[in-house]
């Protein structure tokens, strides 16, 4: 049960930017339920792989009993490609093969997903969920390696290189399987808007929940030559991360992290940002004023 937002710890009519598509509508309700003035832009679009033979492809070494693991990384990307599958096989033929296989969901998504088709995981990484929880629970579980294993991973967007590494350094052979890729919004502008926002000092707080936003982020401000503006803006801005994956990439490109919350959920980051907001804004413009 979600507690009502304490007047003394929310937002106070800051404005709260995020980069939010699918949940964008949900992530402006919350930004608004504690208090802040939200300013939500698209960053991405998921566009499905057209006439993905890799996927039927191991869609058929799946059917025939020739994958020992499969890794699950989205919910969407699971979604993806299941009905790419059944294109080509019944339903009943898709739930035996991943019944037969041992099925790694890497956090809640891709178990959600799952479970609509009335398939369960055979093993499922907890928080963080990020590459290294995962390589972590399979040391846990497969103690004596992945040698000579199979593994497949679902991809999406871009390859994972350091748990595909990580993966054929315990001997594993390994298969990649895009579903699909990401993109700008057809409609950059209001992500154009939100950033200048940004840049000319407009916004108190900015979300990330996805590390494909601040690419997407990083991509546009690019092209508008305005990367270094917004960095030296973020200095005056809380920057709220939805956990470890979005932050490394933030500091990837020199952005702040100023806030995590407890648990990766958007709910609880919205939630634990604005409990933080104005103490961490004080800090920060009380820094900037005083560095030379």
């Amino acid at each position: 049960m979600q507690t009502e937002p304490d007047a003394m710890n929310d937002f106070a009519g800051m404005t709260v930017a995020a980069f939010e598509s699918r949940m964008a509508d949900h992530m402006a309700k919350l930004i608004a339920r504690y208090g802040g003035h939200p300013m939500v832009a698209p960053s991405l679009q998921e566009i499905p792989l057209e006439h993905n033979t890799v996927a039927l492809d191991f869609g058929t070494q799946l059917m025939a009993g020739n994958v020992d693991m499969l890794i699950l990384l989205t919910g969407v990307g699971t979604r993806t490609l299941v009905d790419i599958w059944k294109t080509r096989f019944s339903m009943d033929t898709i739930r035996q093969a991943l019944s037969n296989t041992t099925v790694v969901c890497r956090g809640p998504k891709p178990i959600a997903a799952l479970k609509t088709l009335g398939v369960h995981s055979h093993l499922d990484v907890p928080e963080p969920n990020t590459w290294q929880s995962l390589l972590h629970t399979l040391d846990t579980v497969k103690r004596e390696g992945l040698a000579g294993l199979r593994v497949a991973i679902q991809e999406y967007g871009r390859s994972n290189t350091e748990l595909v590494e990580g993966l054929t350094e315990r001997g594993a052979q390994v298969v990649r399987v895009p579903v699909y890729r990401w993109a700008l919004p057809d409609d950059v502008e209001p992500l154009t808007h939100t950033l200048r926002a940004i840049v000319e000092g407009h916004v108190d707080v900015a979300f990330f929940t996805s590390a494909v936003q601040v690419d997407h982020v990083v991509q546009l401000l690019r092209t508008t030559n305005d990367l270094e503006a917004f960095r030296d803006a973020l200095g005056n801005t809380m920057v709220a991360s939805i956990g470890p994956v979005t932050s490394q990439r933030l500091r990837h490109y020199q952005f702040p992290v100023d806030c995590e919350p407890s648990l990766s959920r958007m709910g609880v980051l919205v939630k634990e940002a604005s409990e933080q907001a104005c103490t961490i804004l004080h800090r920060k413009r009380k820094q900037a004023i005083v560095r030379p």
